[in-house]
C-alpha cells in the first residue's frame, strides 16, 4: 500500500507542478498584442506593384526559392520541371527535367552552388550549378522518405538537407554521404512547410502539418521544444519571424495566425469575414511588420503583423497562389502560381 501512497502523492505534486506553470504562463501573458498597437501609425506607403512575369513552366508552379544572390529565382512544378531564372532578364539560365512529376519542394543552399528539390518520388536530390548546358549529368540522391517530399531546406550550409514528408517526418541528411543524421517524428499528419531559425548559430526549425499543428524542434536532439494549435485545418506554411521569437502560419482554415514563442501562444490572428480560401503560402518583410500571404482566390494579402490589419491586397495571378517569397534583402516579393507563372512585385 505504501508505494500507492508515494503515486499518490506524486501524482499530487505533479498537479501543483502544472498549476503553477499555468499561473506563470499567465503572468507573461499580460498584455494583448493588438492593444500595444493602438498607438502605432497605420501603414499606408505602400506601392508594391507587379514588375516581372516569369513564363515557361507548362505546368503548375509548385514552389520557387530565391537565390543567396538576390538575383536568380529556382522554381519546380507539377510536370517535373526544374527551372532556374534570372529574375531581373527573366531569362531562364537552367532547366531540368526530374523523373517524377509533382516536385513540391525546392531550394537553394547557402552558397547559391546547388539546389535541391524533390515530390512524388518520395526522394530529395540535389543538382550542382554549375556553368555546363546539362547539370542533371551531376544530380546527386540524397535521402529517402516512405512518402512525398513536401519542402526541404539546407540548413545554413551546403554539408546538409533537411526535409519535410507526407510519412509525418522530418529529416536531415549528410549531402555527401547521403546518411540520415537526424529524424523527426512527431507529427500525426504529412508535413507540409518547414523553416529555419533565422540566427546563423540557429539549431532549431519549424515545421507545419495537416495534424493542425506548428512544432518547434531542437535540431541535435531531434525532439519538439514546442508546440502550437489554434488552426482549425491544414498547416500549409510556416515561418520565422525575423526576431527567431515569434513563428507565423498560414493554413487551409483561411487564416494566418503569429504565435510567440516566449508567451508560448498564438498573439495575432489574420483574418476576415470575405476571407474563405486557404492560405499556401507566408513570409515575412525583412522588419517582421508586414506578412505576406498568398491564397487560393488567386491574390496575395499584405498583412501589419501588430494591428493585424490588412493593408493591401495584390492582384494578378489567375490561379492559386501556390509559394510566395521575399527576397534576401527585403527590396522584392517572388509569387509562383497555378497559372503556370511566376511573378515579381517591388
Amino acid at each position: 500500500n505504501n508505494s500507492n501512497d508515494k503515486v499518490s502523492i506524486l501524482m499530487k505534486e505533479a498537479e501543483c507542478l502544472k498549476s503553477k506553470l499555468e499561473e506563470e504562463r499567465q503572468k507573461l501573458n499580460d498584455v494583448t498584442l493588438s492593444s500595444v498597437a493602438d498607438r502605432l501609425e497605420i501603414i499606408t506607403y505602400l506601392n508594391i506593384k507587379p514588375r516581372r512575369v516569369l513564363k515557361g513552366h507548362v505546368s503548375k508552379v509548385l514552389c520557387s526559392d530565391w537565390s543567396p544572390d538576390k538575383r536568380h529565382i529556382v522554381s519546380s512544378s507539377q510536370d517535373g520541371k526544374l527551372i532556374i531564372w534570372d529574375a531581373f532578364t527573366t531569362n531562364k539560365e537552367h532547366a531540368v527535367t526530374m523523373p517524377t512529376t509533382w516536385v513540391m519542394g525546392c531550394s537553394y543552399a547557402p552558397s547559391g552552388n546547388l539546389v535541391a528539390c524533390g515530390g512524388l518520388d518520395n526522394k530529395v536530390t540535389v543538382y550542382p550549378i554549375t556553368l555546363e548546358e546539362d547539370i542533371s549529368s551531376r544530380k546527386k540522391v540524397v535521402g529517402t522518405h516512405t512518402s512525398y517530399m513536401s519542402c526541404c531546406i539546407f540548413p545554413n550550409s551546403d554539408q546538409q538537407i533537411l526535409t519535410g514528408s507526407g510519412d509525418s517526418t522530418c529529416a536531415l541528411y549528410d549531402i555527401e554521404s547521403g546518411q540520415l543524421l537526424q529524424g523527426f517524428h512527431g507529427h500525426k499528419g504529412d508535413v507540409l512547410s518547414i523553416d529555419l531559425a533565422p540566427n546563423e548559430t540557429g539549431n532549431t526549425f519549424v515545421s507545419g502539418s495537416c495534424d493542425k499543428m506548428a512544432f518547434i524542434w531542437d535540431m541535435r536532439s531531434g525532439h519538439v521544444v514546442q508546440s502550437f494549435e489554434g488552426h482549425q485545418s491544414d498547416v500549409n506554411s510556416v515561418k520565422f519571424h525575423p526576431s527567431g521569437d515569434a513563428i507565423s502560419t498560414g493554413s487551409d482554415d483561411s487564416t494566418c495566425r503569429l504565435f510567440d514563442m516566449r508567451a508560448d501562444k498564438e498573439v495575432a490572428l489574420f483574418s476576415k469575414e470575405s476571407i474563405i480560401f486557404g492560405v499556401n503560402s507566408v513570409d515575412f518583410s525583412v522588419s517582421g511588420r508586414l506578412l505576406f500571404a498568398g491564397y487560393s482566390d488567386f491574390t496575395i494579402s499584405l498583412w501589419d503583423t501588430l494591428k493585424a490589419q490588412r493593408v493591401c491586397l495584390l492582384y494578378g495571378h489567375e490561379n492559386k497562389v501556390s509559394c510566395l517569397q521575399v527576397s534576401p534583402d527585403g527590396t522584392a516579393l517572388s509569387t509562383a502560381s497555378w497559372d503556370f507563372s511566376l511573378r515579381i512585385w517591388a
